[in-house]
């Protein structure tokens, strides 16, 4: 998110007036449509909007900057009734001079976030990769010579978990952080806070955002890269975060609630990255965490979404009956909560575990639900983390139903239309479906078609890395092993084999 401090916020009372009449959700779409024509992928939501006008928001960040000024040509940002970034940056280390890092014997393995992101630009991205807006972004991400606010580049720049939760959540030195591997002892800290026990550490607005920013990151790769190389990298964060919850306090319930919420999501944002690259264990580990949390802080949103994780989880690893409560139970959690597409989701969630029981009425019965919640259209109520869901998404799952239930030609032209409608902005999400067309071509006896659809995978592995599609290539050269001789079929399987060696040999 932007730079924001909620004490002694003013309203912005500028940027109200140019909002005029529209709703919240409806300048938000319209600041999504601005950042499409630029090039950005938008999911700003109504919330944001709000948080903007009340004065929460003094200085949004640079991709926020970007979008705001090609929609209103000609005005600064003071025009927008922002505050000069310096003035803010500024005053805020005056108040509070940054944490130093923790000295570090050497770097963590596996590096950071940003460290990922740096090599996957280097290893063939086009251009530097930029958060999208509503993500809460600060432009191009990954590049150590673009700013970034001091809490987040103490999150994603810091090694060791440790350093994390003391320096890059705001918990200090002191009790309660002690050194993580590769961390060397740090001095005793600054004595507690008044009315704060011992090893606790008060927490406000620049943690919670800083948890919440984690998330978007972790998003943003996943959609990029793929899962494989970010997993271990984004556990760190969410040590940070619990550890955040289990020792500190702050003087402020909705900062509470928010944090909560935030750790929540970062769990299940760290399952799905376990859940793709095949963890299922740690994957499963996540996301009854992140149920639990969600349970404690009362959070019906959060509780939607970890089952929705949980059932799909459970469709990937056999057990389809547990696919199936699981949606169910996410419904009930969701259907006070007013988002259409989140129950379209959770219906089609219900939908795969119908199918993977060979239950083809019921399944057809979620579909139809499904179909008819998606056609109510998007609402503010829409959860953040939704933006991938969109009609190839919607496509894609009842691809992977009709795929379950044996009658592939049919899988396969609804694999077809995600691949197509599905912009490059998700480059993962690209190659799955891709991925997911070829196996159904393959398996529905079209070999030269599949073929083709697996070099158009291939073609994007230099950015991608994901078991799940690695998963689905292997499961397509196995189909089209009886048809050796078709046209393209050779040149695939020969294709995919050096594909294999080379994963093999950076050791995906």
């Amino acid at each position: 998110m932007g730079t924001s401090a909620h004490a002694g916020a003013v309203p912005n009372a500028a940027f109200r007036r140019l909002r005029g009449r529209l709703s919240p959700g409806e300048f938000a779409a319209a600041v999504r449509k601005a950042a499409r024509q630029i090039g950005e992928q938008v999911s700003c939501d109504a919330r944001y909007v709000g948080r903007v006008e009340a004065g929460e928001i003094r200085c949004p960040n640079y991709a926020y900057e970007r979008v705001f000024l090609h929609m209103y040509p000609g005005l600064t940002l003071a025009d927008l009734g922002f505050t000069a970034r310096e003035t803010v940056r500024g005053g805020r280390r005056a108040r509070r001079p940054p944490a130093e890092p923790a000295p570090s014997a050497g770097p963590a393995p596996g590096g950071s976030l940003a460290d990922f992101a740096e090599e996957q630009a280097g290893a063939g991205a086009k251009g530097p990769v930029r958060e999208p807006v509503g993500r809460g972004a600060t432009s191009a991400g990954v590049g150590h010579g673009e700013k970034e606010t001091d809490v987040l580049r103490r999150v994603f720049m810091t090694n060791g978990s440790a350093a994390v939760a003391a320096v890059s959540l705001g918990l200090g030195s002191g009790a309660g952080a002690g050194p993580g591997p590769g961390s060397a002892p740090r001095p005793e800290g600054p004595p507690a806070l008044p009315g704060v026990l011992p090893g606790q550490r008060r927490f406000g607005e620049p943690e919670v955002s800083a948890v919440e920013e984690a998330v978007r990151r972790i998003r943003l790769l996943d959609d990029r890269h793929g899962a494989d190389g970010l997993y271990r990298r984004a556990a760190r964060p969410l040590r940070a975060a619990y550890a955040l919850l289990d020792s500190g306090v702050s003087a402020r319930r909705g900062a509470v609630d928010r944090l909560h919420s935030g750790a929540g999501e970062l769990a299940l944002s760290v399952g799905w990255l376990a859940h793709d690259s095949a963890r299922f264990d740690d994957a499963r580990s996540h996301y009854a965490e992140a149920l639990a949390t969600a349970r404690v802080a009362g959070d019906p949103a959060l509780e939607a979404h970890a089952f929705s994780n949980t059932s799909f989880l459970a469709r990937d690893a056999g057990r389809h009956r547990e696919a199936v409560r699981s949606a169910q139970a996410g419904l009930l959690a969701a259907r006070d909560l007013g988002s259409w597409r989140l129950l379209s989701l959770l219906s089609l969630r219900e939908a795969g575990g119908w199918a993977g029981l060979g239950d083809r009425a019921e399944c057809e019965r979620a579909l139809t639900r499904a179909h008819g919640h998606f056609g109510r259209g998007a609402s503010d109520a829409d959860p953040e983390w939704m933006s991938f869901f969109g009609l190839p998404e919607l496509e894609a799952l009842e691809a992977q139903c009709w795929a379950a239930l044996g009658e592939w030609a049919r899988a396969a032209r609804h694999a077809r239309r995600a691949a197509a409608l599905q912009g490059r902005g998700f480059t993962r999400n690209l190659a799955l479906y891709r991925a997911e067309l070829a196996v159904d071509l393959a398996h529905g006896g079209v070999p030269d078609e599949a073929a083709a659809a697996g070099h158009r995978v291939l073609d994007l592995l230099g950015g991608v890395q994901s078991s799940r599609v690695l998963a689905l290539l292997r499961t397509t050269a196995t189909a089209l092993g009886p048809y050796r001789t078709a046209p393209g079929v050779p040149e695939f399987l020969a294709r995919h084999g050096e594909a294999v060696r080379g994963e093999a040999v950076r050791g995906v």
